[in-house]
């Protein structure tokens, strides 16, 4: 007979043991198949071969003697192997394979019997809003779980996103164990959407599951829109505002740092148009104010108007003396052409 055999809870198995007789044959008068506990001897199932064969009353249901022959009116008890089926946790023990010859005596062999239990494996979000701050504190994101094993699974992880594992065990009043590791991390803007895989390993079956690190921040904003052209009488210039947010910006706001809005200024959500031509009006510093759940930042850009003569020379010598953007020639076409020809 084997001397270990193992077997899942729930499944069926084999626990083997034959009698190889001897020449000239013994007599085999019983055959006991007993449990050992706590070191005494339970009765399971016994066959005889004048009383036939009888399953003690806990076993009834689940264990019978795997060859037919043994439950024939003249059984034959050379195999006497036993099918356990609807393994339990109180099944493991050590069982004793018994038999009882003339003239030969008592005989047995033993088997351990050990009852694995497969962990129901689990991977999830530590909290259902991650949160960047400005604090830096590191929290745990993901937990991975391995519950309810016997053996106990083990538990690693694969991600490009550097952090710390904390693993923990918990010995169950059943025999099982429950194993779970936290994944910790500074929540940051920078690790929204990568992935923790979490690999759990249990007799050399292997199980993956992952989860999306979904990290809310407030907005990282930026203005756009001035290129530093802004001269007299061009057209329809615009600013736009852009953030970068989870969840989405709500409110865009623009304001005029020490002053009001020009009057041709509308406001187009994330966009601040000035409609008609460019004025000096136009100039100062602007800020864009971005909202979202998380709280509020802002991006300004500040604003200069030229002249058409500075225009020119930018268009020319990609420089522009600001002294160049106050003079008549901002206004005088004619005296603009006669300096420019002056320049070429």
């Amino acid at each position: 007979m084997d001397s270990e055999k193992s077997g899942y809870i729930g499944s069926k198995v084999d626990l083997r043991c034959r009698f190889i007789n001897s020449f000239p044959p013994v007599k085999i008068s019983q055959v006991t198949w007993q449990k050992l506990v706590n070191g005494s001897k339970q009765n399971v199932a016994i066959a005889n071969p004048s009383l036939g064969v009888s399953v003690a009353p806990p076993y009834k249901d689940r264990v019978i003697f795997k060859n037919g022959a043994v439950r024939r009116r003249t059984p034959n008890l050379e195999d006497t192997t036993i099918t356990f089926s609807a393994l339990g946790l109180t099944d493991e023990a050590t069982y004793i394979c018994e038999y009882t010859t003339f003239p030969a005596g008592n005989r047995e062999n033993t088997v351990n019997l050990t009852v694995h239990v497969r962990p129901t494996t689990q991977m999830s979000l530590s909290t259902p809003t991650l949160v960047a701050r400005s604090s830096n504190i590191k929290t745990p994101v993901a937990t991975c779980t391995s519950a309810n094993g016997k053996p106990a699974g083990t538990i690693r992880w694969e991600t490009r996103v550097p952090g710390e594992v904390t693993t923990r065990e918990v010995k169950n009043a059943d025999g099982t164990v429950t194993v779970q590791s936290d994944y910790i991390l500074v929540p940051s803007k920078e690790r929204h959407k990568e992935t923790l895989a979490c690999v759990t390993t249990y007799n050399e079956e292997v199980y993956t599951d992952s989860v999306t690190l979904d990290i809310q921040y407030e907005p990282d904003v930026s203005v756009g829109g001035y290129d530093g052209n802004w001269y007299l009488n061009r057209e329809n210039v615009q600013l736009n505002c852009q953030a970068d947010a989870n969840p989405a910006v709500s409110l865009y706001q623009w304001r005029l740092i020490n002053g009001s809005l020009p009057s041709n200024a509308e406001i187009r959500d994330n966009v601040l148009l000035f409609k008609g031509p460019v004025t000096y009006d136009l100039q100062g510093t602007y800020v864009c104010d971005a909202t979202n759940s998380i709280g509020t930042q802002s991006e300004s850009v500040e604003v200069s108007i030229i002249g058409i003569l500075c225009s020119y020379f930018l268009l020319k010598t990609q420089t522009c003396s600001r002294p160049q953007t106050l003079t008549n020639f901002d206004i005088n076409p004619i005296k603009l052409m006669m300096y420019s020809m002056s320049i070429e």
